[in-house]
């Protein structure tokens, strides 16, 4: 089965990040984008901080903490 491919436009140091991710940081970023993208598509959509609430729930049930995702922002765009 093939997996489809969506294009977004992301501003220059979001795209870097993303390129200099490794292959496991890319998977988890990918996860969390589809998790958020089909919560928001799945009938009445509930408010912005619900969805965060259970894309951020549903992520730590999956592994990404905190830390994790300090570990993305911090070397890639100098967020301390």
């Amino acid at each position: 089965m093939t997996i489809p491919t969506i294009t977004i436009p992301l501003d220059p140091q979001t795209a870097r990040a993303y390129d200099l991710a490794n292959p496991d940081q890319k998977r988890k970023i990918q996860a969390l984008l589809s998790l958020w993208l089909r919560e928001l598509t799945i009938g009445d959509n509930p408010p912005l901080e619900q969805i965060l609430e259970e894309v951020g729930q549903k992520a730590a049930e999956r592994g990404l903490t905190p830390e994790l995702l300090d570990s993305f922002r911090t070397p890639f765009l100098g967020v301390k």
